[in-house]
């Protein structure tokens, strides 16, 4: 995988198309920070990889004891590392 600042991927689009049609995944930041990726098209999306990753976590989500409170917790602390 590939990393690139937005402006140097607006220069190179075209480039990292190719890239990207040959199976590559290039992560676009800005500032240093991650804000998109550019993957194939043939693995952008796998119906059944997302549904196999729904059930892992529905199963996951069984053992876990969580009180609303460290829900909360985990919510602001996940909030607060985005901003």
């Amino acid at each position: 995988m590939t990393e690139i600042g937005a402006f140097e991927a607006k220069n190179k689009l075209s480039e990292l198309l190719d890239r990207a049609e040959h199976g590559e995944e290039v992560v676009i930041t800005r500032r240093g920070r991650p804000v998109a990726r550019l993957v194939p098209m043939n693995s952008a999306f796998n119906r059944e990889r997302a549904r196999e990753a729904a059930h892992r976590i529905r199963e996951r989500a069984k053992t876990l004891k969580l009180s609303p409170s460290d829900v909360e917790d985990l919510i602001r602390a996940r909030r607060d590392g985005l901003e």
